[in-house]
């Protein structure tokens, strides 16, 4: 979605862009705030156009929140309480990220289980909604209401977690040598931060530090597999419990356009029986 961020974000090309219609890139720039409700909202509306033109709709991502988003709606809690926010802040300053957990895992586990210690913002954000509501987030979620106008097909594809963790490193590999590195220069120069929330995610987070001086390159290199690895098995546990995904399994000897195509027998037979 981000306008600068090209090679950590892994965004399409032009190439790819001219020939299928891509959404929502390129709609912001770093420093804007944009809520996975938010999302939701745009995407649905962009679905709804889509299928009105007689054409079916493909979501392809890997953020469980705004695919939840999508497909079953998100509360999105109280307008911002910059008081209690800055308090919470003050207290993730000087107590730690492991302090903010802790008290989440009591006042609204379900959140705290899911949660993506690398994203402050939305455990602090959930810690705000309890305290503010007096109700935790999840509990909020559960009863959020949105009329869903279509029937989601959800398809996931497994791999064999060793051969997923190599993928994983050979993809952090290729956008260092496609020059990451290099874009993270160009947005200090624009004045953009890590304390973005764009920009506070894997590979940008390591790139920042390693430019601080705050690292090695090569263990830059060693973080950023390592928190890509282990973003991916936090996917992996946020999806699995998902029971409407179908999954299938792939590994080096598929070919991706007959991978493809039993996504579309999958996607047949769901719209048979409905």
């Amino acid at each position: 979605m981000y306008r600068h961020l090209d090679i950590g974000t892994a965004k399409p090309t032009l190439a790819e862009r001219r020939r299928v219609v891509h959404h929502f890139v390129d709609m912001l720039l770093p420093d804007q705030e944009f809520s996975a409700g938010e999302f939701g909202s745009l995407g649905r509306e962009a679905i709804q156009q889509i299928i009105e033109r007689g054409n079916t709709p493909i979501v392809v991502g890997g953020s469980g929140l705004y695919v939840r988003s999508l497909i079953d709606g998100l509360f999105e809690g109280p307008g911002a309480d910059r008081e209690l926010r800055a308090k919470l802040q003050r207290r993730l300053q000087d107590e730690g990220m492991e302090s903010m957990l802790k008290e989440l895992r009591v006042v609204d586990p379900e959140t705290a289980r899911r949660a993506d210690p690398t994203k402050p913002r939305r455990i602090l954000r959930a810690l705000e909604i309890f305290h503010s509501t007096g109700t935790p987030i999840s509990a909020h979620h559960a009863g959020a209401k949105v009329r869903i106008a279509f029937s989601p097909v959800q398809v996931g594809l497994a791999w064999e977690r060793s051969e997923l963790y190599r993928r994983i490193e050979q993809r952090c590999e290729a956008m260092l040598a496609a020059g990451l590195l290099t874009e993270v220069e160009l947005l200090e120069r624009e004045g953009y931060t890590p304390t973005l929330n764009a920009l506070n995610t894997v590979g940008y987070a390591e790139a920042f530090a390693y430019r601080r001086g705050e690292t090695s390159f090569e263990e830059m290199v060693r973080q950023f597999k390592q928190n890509s690895r282990r973003y991916a098995k936090r996917q992996l546990t946020w999806f699995r419990a998902d029971k409407r995904i179908a999954w299938l399994k792939v590994d080096e000897s598929d070919d991706l356009r007959h991978v493809g195509e039993r996504i579309v027998e999958i996607f047949l037979n769901h719209v048979r029986l409905a």
